[in-house]
């Protein structure tokens, strides 16, 4: 019997948001989820579906050897919201530059 693997990128088409206090930050139908196993599902928004405009990068940094180190963001006074992988390793091209939220994420 096979492992699964650790990772598995799904394409999403059905509607996505993310909402941070209450304030609109990402929509989208095209999202990647990630699933990962030991972690929930994530989903990975296209830049062009994020207010990009109200998020800064944020000092945090982090690393995961699956993927690769990643850029935060953060949402005014709400540090880390946020990350992106905009280079991650061989394999994970397909989430270069998507950004995922941490819980905020509603269907």
């Amino acid at each position: 019997m096979q492992n699964a693997p650790r990772i598995e990128l799904h394409p999403i088409s059905q509607r996505v948001q993310a909402h941070v206090d209450g304030t609109l930050i990402a929509d989208s139908t095209n999202t990647l989820e990630l699933r990962e196993r030991g972690y929930p599902p994530r989903h990975y928004f296209p830049r062009e579906d994020v207010r990009m405009d109200l998020l800064t990068v944020s000092e945090t940094t982090t690393y995961c050897p699956f993927k690769e180190h990643t850029v935060t963001f953060s949402l005014g006074e709400r540090r880390d919201i946020a990350w992106s992988y905009e280079q991650p390793i061989e394999g994970m091209e397909s989430i270069a530059g998507r950004v995922v939220f941490y819980k905020e994420v509603s269907k």
